[in-house]
C-alpha cells in the first residue's frame, strides 16, 4: 500500500523573514541603537586616513613644515586605533544581539515543532524538522557571530565612502558612479540565480538528514534484511545531490567576483580620469584626486568582502526563512469549551475515501465503530490499510473524506491537545528517552509518584526486569545508559499508558517486537494496560484478534468482513483462511 509522500514545513517568503527580524529588533531597542551606532561609528572612522592624505598631498605641494605633516600622520594613527576599537566594540555588541534574537527564534521553533499537530509530522517526516532545527539554526548562528557583523560594517563602508566621494567633489563623485551600472549589471545577473540555488541547497541538506535518520532509525531492520547497501545508495544520491548544489553555486559565485573586478577596474579609471581633467583645468586640486582615488580604492576591500560573505548570508537568509517558517506557525489553538467524559467512551470513525496527497485511494467505505469499553481488532495483510485506519482512528491522520468521532465529538472540535489526553496510540516504534527511568514515565503523568510508577510496571509485568536495574526508578536507559530490549521498551511504553490513563487505546503492532518467546508475555501486559478501555488493536497475531470482542478484516482497503472471532471462523471466509494459516 503506498505510503504518504513527505511534504515540507513551510518557509517564510523574504517580507515575512524581515518581519520577523524587525519585530525581534524592536523588543531590544537599547542593544539594538547600540549596535547600530557603533556599527556607523567604525565605518565612518575608516573615512579619515583618505582625507587626511589627500590634504597632505596639498600642504606638501605648498611646501608646509613637518610639524604638519607629524600632525596630519598623528591623526591618521589615532584614526587608525579609534577604528579598530569601534569596529570591535561594534562586532561584540552586534553578535550579542544577534545571538538573542537567535536564540528567541530558537525558542518559538522549538515550541512550535514540539506542539505542531500529528498529521503534520506524519506527513512531513522528522528530517525536515531536525535540518531546520540543528543544520539551518547552526548556519544562521555562523553569520550572526562571524560574517553577518563582518557583512554589516562592509556595506556601511560602502555607502559612507560613496558619501565621502561626493562630499570630497561631487563631480569625482558622479565619475564614480559610472561604475554603478556594472556593479548593478553583475548583481541582477548574480541574485536571480543564486538566490534559488541556496534555498534548493537548504530542502537538499533536509532530504538527506531524513535519510540518514530514516536509517540509524532502522539500523537493526537494515541489517536483518541485509539492505545496507540501498539505504547507503539512497544516503549517498540525497549527499550528491547537496554537493553538486554547491558547486553549481560556487560557479556561479565566481563568474560573478570576474564582473565585480571588471566593475571595480571602470570606477577607478573613471575617477583617475576625471580627477586628472579636474587638475589639469584648475578646477580641483591633486590632494583632492588623490582622496577621491582613496576613497574608491577603499571600496575594494568592502565590495570584496561583501562578495565573500554573499554565499554566507545568502546561506543564513535561506536557513532564517525556514525557521521563521516554522516559528510563525499558528499555535495550537485552545480545544472549545466541551463537557469532559469521566469514563470510557464510544469512538466512531467513518472514511469515505482516503489517500495520500495525489496518490491511489488506500481506504475506502470504511465505518468502525467501537462501543465504550469494547476491544477491536483490524486483520489484514500487509498493505491491506490497517496501520492507515489506525492512524485515523488515533487522530494521527484526518480522513481525506470521512469524520472521527470520540463520545460524539469530531476531533477536530476536540483539538489537538485535548485528543491526545483522550486516544492514545501505541506502535511498534517505542522511543526510550535518554534519562533516568522514573522521567521517562512521567512523560505521561508529571504528578506521578514513585508508586505510582511502580504500580504500572507490575500491571504490565515489567516488575522483573526492572527489579535487575543497579538504581532502580533513578536508572538512567536509553542512549547513553542501560538498553533495554524491544520487548521492554513496549513495556515501558505500555506503563505509560497505563499512567496517561486515556479513554481510547490504539495498539498499532504494538507487540510485533517481542519476538516469539515474549509474545504472550507482552500480549498479557497489553491487555492488562487496556483493560477497562476502548481498544483498537491493530493485529500483528491472531491470537489478539481472538481475544477481541469484534474483528474487522481489511483486504485493499476495504471493509471484507466484519464479526466476532467465533463468527467469523463459522463463516469460512477470509479471516478463517488467514486463522487456518497462521495455526496450520
Amino acid at each position: 500500500m503506498t505510503g504518504p509522500a513527505r511534504t515540507l514545513l513551510p518557509t517564510a517568503t523574504g517580507r515575512e523573514t524581515w518581519a520577523a527580524l524587525r519585530s525581534e529588533f524592536a523588543r531590544l531597542p537599547g542593544l539594538s541603537a547600540a549596535t547600530v551606532a557603533l556599527l556607523v561609528a567604525a565605518a565612518a572612522g575608516g573615512l579619515v586616513a583618505p582625507w587626511v592624505l589627500g590634504r597632505l598631498v596639498d600642504d606638501v605641494i605648498a611646501g608646509a613644515g613637518t610639524d604638519r605633516i607629524v600632525r596630519w600622520a598623528t591623526v591618521i594613527a589615532v584614526a587608525a586605533v579609534a577604528g579598530g576599537v569601534l569596529t570591535a566594540a561594534g562586532a561584540t555588541v552586534s553578535a550579542r544581539l544577534g545571538e538573542t534574537v537567535l536564540a528567541r527564534l530558537r525558542e518559538r521553533v522549538m515550541d512550535r515543532a514540539l506542539h505542531l499537530p500529528s498529521a503534520t509530522l506524519e506527513r512531513t517526516g522528522t528530517g525536515d524538522l531536525v535540518a531546520r532545527t540543528g543544520d539551518d539554526a547552526t548556519v544562521v548562528a555562523s553569520a550572526i557571530t562571524g560574517g553577518g557583523p563582518l557583512f554589516v560594517g562592509a556595506l556601511l563602508s560602502v555607502v559612507l565612502t560613496a558619501g565621502g566621494l561626493f562630499a570630497l567633489d561631487w563631480r569625482l563623485g558622479l565619475a564614480g558612479l559610472v561604475a554603478a551600472p556594472a556593479y548593478a549589471l553583475a548583481l541582477r545577473w548574480y541574485l536571480p540565480r543564486s538566490v534559488p540555488y541556496y534555498a534548493r541547497e537548504r530542502i537538499a541538506s533536509g532530504e538527506r538528514a531524513q535519510a540518514l535518520a530514516g536509517a540509524l532509525r532502522g539500523a537493526a531492520t537494515v541489517r536483518a534484511y541485509r539492505i545496507e547497501e540501498t539505504h547507503v545508495a539512497n544516503v549517498a544520491a540525497r549527499s550528491a545531490t547537496t554537493r553538486d548544489l554547491a558547486l553549481d553555486v560556487f560557479r556561479i559565485y565566481t563568474r560573478f567576483a570576474s564582473r565585480m573586478n571588471a566593475s571595480e577596474l571602470i570606477g577607478l579609471a573613471a575617477v583617475l580620469i576625471a580627477g586628472f581633467l579636474l587638475v589639469r583645468e584648475g578646477m580641483g586640486t591633486v590632494g583632492a584626486a588623490t582622496a577621491a582615488a582613496l576613497y574608491f580604492h577603499r571600496l575594494f576591500n568592502p565590495i570584496g568582502l561583501l562578495l565573500l560573505e554573499a554565499d554566507t548570508i545568502l546561506q543564513a537568509g535561506a536557513s532564517l526563512a525556514r525557521l521563521v517558517g516554522v516559528a510563525a506557525l499558528p499555535p495550537l489553538a485552545p480545544p472549545a469549551s466541551i463537557e469532559e467524559s469521566l469514563g470510557v467512551a464510544t469512538l466512531e470513525v467513518v472514511v469515505g475515501k482516503h489517500r495520500y496527497d495525489d496518490g491511489p485511494v488506500v481506504l475506502a467505505d470504511v465505518t468502525l465503530r467501537l462501543e465504550a469499553g469494547s476491544r477491536v481488532a483490524l486483520v489484514g495483510a500487509s498493505g491491506a490499510g490497517k496501520t492507515t485506519l489506525a492512524a485515523i482512528a488515533a487522530g494521527i491522520v484526518a480522513p481525506s473524506e470521512g469524520t472521527v468521532r470520540l463520545g460524539g465529538t469530531p476531533l477536530d472540535e476536540l483539538g489537538e491537545v485535548r485528543t491526545r489526553q483522550r486516544i492514545a496510540l501505541i506502535s511498534q516504534e517505542v522511543h526510550v528517552f535518554a534519562g533516568p527511568l522514573a522521567d521517562d514515565l512521567r512523560l505521561a503523568r508529571p504528578d506521578a509518584t514513585d508508586q505510582d510508577l511502580l504500580d504500572a510496571l507490575d500491571l504490565v509485568g515489567a516488575t522483573g526486569w526492572f527489579r535487575a536495574l543497579p538504581g532502580g526508578l533513578a536508572t538512567h536507559v536509553g542512549e547513553g545508559g542501560h538498553r533495554l530490549t524491544a520487548a521492554q521498551a513496549q513495556q515501558l511504553a505500555l506503563a505509560r499508558l497505563v499512567l496517561a490513563g486515556p479513554e481510547v487505546a490504539v495498539l498499532d503492532e504494538a507487540t510485533a517486537e517481542a519476538g516469539s518467546s515474549g509474545a504472550r508475555d507482552l500480549e498479557r501486559a497489553a491487555a492488562a494496560a487496556t483493560a477497562g478501555r476502548t481498544t483498537l488493536i491493530v493485529a500483528h497475531r491472531l491470537t489478539q484478534a481472538a481475544a477481541a470482542d469484534r474483528v474487522l478484516v481489511l483486504d485493499q482497503g476495504r471493509v471484507v468482513e466484519e464479526g466476532s472471532p467465533a463468527e467469523l471462523l463459522r463463516a469460512g471466509g477470509r479471516y478463517s483462511e488467514l486463522w487456518a494459516a497462521w495455526s496450520g
